[in-house]
This record gives structure tokens, C-alpha cells and sequence, in this order.
């Protein structure tokens, strides 16, 4: 018999993970951060909810942060089996891991600092550098479509969800005496036509599905319409003579954004500006997008073959060291600053948000998904003070929501790419609030006749 318990996500659209047990095994499906603001970071913190020694083998989705970011924790606590990834999902880790190990460390030096000052005791960080270097020796990449053993009796593979790049869904074969069982797991599911990535790759048979619900009870705009929108805000803020700052994930958005800027460099007139993408993660995440650009989808590719490099514009600039970024500062206008992170909840947009925020001629360009107690949330909520570096700065820059650019499909897209199951299997729903995944489970019923569940924390089903 196979079961699997839900331990992340379940209920919220951060800290994926999922346990497997099987023929006395146990796999364990993502193991990502928990975000949002303190009350979260706390729960980072926490025991997992198993032995993490106990655990046999690892299969992750993609490295977005609140799928793998608690990796090293989960090494650091005990774990030692082998991690399954795609392939450019094992060099997007690195890149991911070791980013969040140095702002882990960073904050913790900071907050020591002061509580060296009070007589208390340091803090540790989360995980450090040399729990990463013991993720990346654990690491195991795979190519899409590749069938692979991981114990006897028990075989994955990973097929394009259509997400960032190298993001997989996972399909999990388990034979328990003359039974076989198959569990797909989505992942995240990317919307159809998104600039660089394939689309979702269908699957046509399960015995269970566990799909993420982030945009269950929603429709995205357009693409066409959202990349208009992005033009609209560029034209008003040069005629407003200001800034634009674009909060933007270092893995799929920032590169997103800059495809658009090459597709559309001449009738935009993007060479009436600045552009910075200051984001050392960022940069080193368009390197591994050119070394597995053999994964982009034909529009991206005739493109490279044409000679036209989308993350090169003539005006682009890369900035690494924090002095560069801070020189950044001295732009009152004309400029457009692509910075993570994409929350606006740390890195270095904080400090172009400072220095623009209360000017009222900026515009800030809000191009994702915004957690609850982020202050990227606070500016799509329109407060009209936030806090910044513990300063409290009036909000008179002009803030543009552009919500088309997702990298989760909405319902339409979930729908449709549940619907190529012929046996309509049944479905828990995770990686979703509540409200998005009780739409979709009705939906799912209404339109298939299928069981639609939502996975809640330790909840455990038979597969």
C-alpha cells in the first residue's frame, strides 16, 4: 500500500511538501521555505513534521524558492538520500540556495550585532553555505522524460510543467506485490504561451492527482493585453519624468520582463532609458538559462538562432557589487530598476523602493504574486505609508498591479490540463488558499464528476 501525507501548502501557496511512503520507503516531494513576514520565517524554524533522517530520497519540482528553499535544513537535520531534479532545475538551485544561505547569514549578523550589544546570546542562521554544498553532492538531474529507478519498484519522470525553466510535473509509478499504482504530482502548472517556456505537457492517466490551486477561482487578462498595460506604464512614466521600479523573482519574471523589452525595444523606445537589472541572482540565473536554452519554446529559439540574445539590450545594464547598486540612487528619473525580490520583503529593491516611494513621479511596476505580510502585498493594497529599513515613507509614486504575467496557469488552464486525464482520478488540491482551491474543487466536480479534495496539514490518503 502507498500513502501520501501533506505537511506544506496545505491551505497556503508557500512551503511545498509532500511524504510518500512505499514498500517501507519514504519520498518526500518538495521541501520548500514558508514565506511571508516574521510569523513565518518562525515556522521555517520549526521540527519538520517527520524524521528528516527517515527519509529515503527527495523529488523536486523546480527551485523556486518555496519549493526547495528549506533543502538545507532538511540536510542539515539528518537527511541523506539522493535529490532528483531536472536538470536545469539543479543549476537553479544553486544559484537559489546559495542566495538565501547569504541573506540568512547577513540578517542573522545584523540582528547579532545588537543583541551583542544587549548582553544576549548570537543567533544562528537557518542553514549556511556548507549545508548548501551538501544539497548541490545530493543532487541528481534527469532529463524531461527520462524514466528512473529510485528504489526497486518505485520509478519517477518529469515532464515540462510549463512553469520556469526546468520546472516538472512528477509522475511516480509504485508497485506494491502485483499492483501498480500512479501518483501525479503538478507541481506548479505554468498558463499556456508564456514568452521563453513550453507549455504544460499533458498527462493522460493517474490513480491520484495532487494539482496546485494558487489561481483556482480566477482568469488571468490576456498576455497581449497585460504586455499593452506594461507599455502604457512605461509611456506615462516618462511623460511623468520619473523612475520605474519592478520588483521581479530572479527565476522566470526578471527574464520575462527583459524578453519583452528585447521583443519590443524599438516601439516602445526603450532607448530613451536606463535599464539596470540589479540583481546579482538574477544575472547568474540568465547564465543558466543560456546554457539550457535547448528547453526554450520555438519563438524563443528562432530568436536566439536570429542573433538576438532577449536578456542583451544596448542599454541594459547588469549590476553586481553593492557599490553600483547603491550609485543607482543618484537617478531621479529616466531609469527602470528590475530588483528582487519579487515581494519587495528583502534584496535590493528595498532600496529603490526608499529612495522612490515618496516621489510623485515614480512608478512602481508590481509583476507578481504579492504574499500576505509582504510589503509588496501593502502596495497592491494601496496603504498610503509603509515601513522601509525601520523608516515609515509616504507612498506618492503611482503603483501598477500588472497581474497577466503569471507563471501559474488560472483556472481555465488548470481545467483544461486536468481534463486530458481520461480516467478522471481523483484530485487534492495544494499549493492554494482556501478560497481559490474551494472554487476549483466545485469546478473540477461540476465539470468532470470527479472527487476533488482540499489537502489539509498531516492529512494523510492512501494513493
Amino acid at each position: 500500500m502507498a500513502t501520501i501525507q501533506f505537511h506544506g501548502a496545505a491551505g497556503e501557496v508557500t512551503g511545498s511538501c509532500h511524504l510518500v511512503r512505499v514498500n517501507g520507503h519514504k519520498i518526500l516531494l518538495d521541501c520548500g521555505m514558508i514565506q511571508g513576514g516574521r510569523e513565518e520565517d518562525e515556522r521555517n524554524k520549526e521540527s519538520f513534521p517527520f524524521d528528516p533522517a527517515d527519509v529515503d530520497a527527495l523529488v523536486l519540482s523546480h527551485a523556486h524558492i518555496d519549493h526547495c528553499g528549506r533543502l538545507p535544513l532538511l540536510v542539515k537535520r539528518g537527511f541523506r538520500g539522493p535529490i532528483y531534479a531536472q536538470e536545469a532545475t539543479a543549476d537553479l538551485c544553486k544559484v537559489m540556495l546559495e542566495d538565501a544561505a547569504r541573506l540568512a547569514q547577513a540578517d542573522v549578523a545584523t540582528i547579532n550585532r545588537l543583541r551583542e550589544r544587549r548582553g544576549q546570546k548570537p543567533l544562528q542562521p537557518l542553514y549556511g553555505m556548507g549545508d548548501v554544498s551538501e544539497v548541490m553532492s545530493r543532487l541528481r538531474p534527469v532529463a524531461y522524460g527520462q524514466r528512473f529507478e529510485i528504489f526497486p519498484g518505485v520509478e519517477a519522470c518529469m515532464s515540462d510543467a510549463g512553469h520556469i525553466l526546468g520546472a516538472a510535473i512528477v509522475e511516480l509509478w509504485m508497485k506494491s506485490g502485483a499492483a501498480t499504482r500512479k501518483l501525479v504530482f503538478s507541481g506548479d502548472i505554468g498558463p499556456k504561451g508564456t514568452p521563453i517556456i513550453r507549455d504544460p505537457a499533458p498527462i493522460e492517466s493517474a490513480d491520484l492527482v495532487l494539482l496546485e490551486s494558487t489561481y483556482g477561482n480566477r482568469l488571468h487578462r490576456q498576455r497581449s493585453d497585460t504586455v499593452d498595460e506594461i507599455r502604457s506604464v512605461l509611456q506615462e512614466a516618462r511623460e511623468s519624468g520619473g523612475n520605474v521600479v519592478i520588483p521581479a523573482f530572479a527565476v522566470g519574471r526578471s527574464q520575462e520582463v527583459l524578453y519583452w523589452f528585447a521583443r519590443h525595444y524599438d516601439d516602445w523606445q526603450l532607448k530613451r532609458w536606463h535599464i539596470y537589472l540589479d540583481s546579482p541572482m538574477a544575472s547568474k540565473v540568465v547564465d543558466v538559462y543560456r546554457r539550457h536554452r535547448n528547453l526554450f519554446d520555438q519563438d524563443a529559439l528562432q530568436q536566439w538562432t536570429h542573433g538576438r540574445d532577449p536578456f542583451e539590450l544596448p542599454n541594459l545594464r547588469y549590476v553586481d557589487s553593492p557599490d553600483e547598486s547603491r550609485k543607482l540612487n543618484q537617478h531621479t528619473h529616466g531609469a527602470i530598476f528590475i530588483a528582487g525580490s519579487g515581494m519587495c520583503n528583502g534584496g535590493r529593491v528595498r532600496h529603490h523602493l526608499k529612495h522612490n516611494l515618496w516621489r510623485p513621479g515614480a512608478h512602481v511596476m508590481i509583476v507578481g504574486y504579492q504574499a500576505h505580510n509582504t510589503l509588496g502585498r501593502e502596495l497592491v493594497d494601496g496603504k498610503k505609508t509603509v515601513r522601509v529599513f525601520n523608516e515609515t515613507i509616504r507612498v506618492n509614486a503611482r503603483i501598477h498591479t500588472v497581474g497577466g504575467l503569471s507563471a501559474h496557469a488560472d483556472q481555465a488552464g488548470l481545467m483544461e490540463w486536468y481534463g486530458h486525464f481520461r480516467n478522471r482520478p481523483p484530485v487534492y488540491l495544494v499549493h492554494g488558499e482556501d478560497g481559490a482551491r474551494e472554487v476549483l474543487a466545485e469546478k473540477l466536480r461540476e465539470q468532470y464528476g470527479c472527487e476533488a479534495h482540499l489537502s489539509r496539514p498531516a492529512m494523510e490518503r492512501e494513493i
